[in-house]
């Protein structure tokens, strides 16, 4: 017997966020926010959830600062 499991990150997408200059890449854009989690999964089915946090990352270059 053997069992299939994973850990991952899951993200979801909440839409725009604000607009922002990146500390990174120097460009103001309006950056998307994200909330994001860390997720168990057996056999592709998530058991459970931890960690969650809500990030903006930058619709350029992909830097993430938590809200």
């Amino acid at each position: 017997m053997f069992f299939l499991f994973g850990l991952g990150t899951k993200q979801q997408d909440l839409g725009p966020g604000q607009v922002r200059t990146c500390p990174r890449c120097g460009n103001t854009s309006a950056w998307a926010r994200v909330r994001e989690s860390r997720q168990l999964t057996v056999f592709f089915v998530p058991v459970t959830r931890w960690g969650r946090r809500q990030l903006e990352v930058c619709t350029i270059c992909g830097t993430a600062v938590e809200v």
